[in-house]
């Protein structure tokens, strides 16, 4: 008698309680992940915003000091190293190097000048890497895409 009771309080779960659980685990998650990835995809794309702005403010104080925002061709490197044939240049602009070049999908962030819409163009392509798209594939720039006011 001793025996059946000492066994009756060692089960463990059912089979059926188990794939109860995995089914109400499953459902949350279905429910759940889009959401976290639409959070993560909209912290992307607002971090590439802010590094957008924080290299155009770095840009800034490059012109300040040199005299011209660095040319297409030396393009933002110019912030890291000292390009041929500039004076005044007291970098490196960027702490944390060039690190600060990639945007948070992988992609280097593109640099143009003179820019289409203002003194230069700085944006990156969004998550797949090519002009254009919507969401989180959509460009960021330092521009904004009502008008033709850039940030120089």
């Amino acid at each position: 008698m001793a025996r059946q009771t000492q066994r009756r309080t060692e089960r463990g779960f059912t089979l059926i309680e188990l794939l109860v659980v995995l089914v109400i685990l499953g459902l949350v998650s279905a429910f759940a992940a889009p959401r976290v990835l639409q959070y993560l995809s909209s912290a992307k794309r607002d971090t590439a915003e802010i590094q957008i702005e924080r290299l155009s403010e770095v840009l800034d104080l490059y012109k300040l000091e040199v005299g011209q925002y660095p040319t297409s061709d030396q393009g933002l490197e110019a912030l890291i190293e000292k390009p041929a044939g500039v004076s005044g240049w007291n970098g490196p602009y960027l702490k944390k190097g060039r690190e600060m070049l990639t945007d948070p999908w992988g992609n280097r962030y593109q640099y143009r000048r003179p820019g289409e819409h203002g003194a230069f163009d700085l944006f990156s392509y969004g998550a797949d890497g090519e002009p254009g798209g919507q969401g989180e594939n959509a460009d960021v720039t330092n521009w904004s895409s009502g008008d033709d006011g850039a940030t120089s």
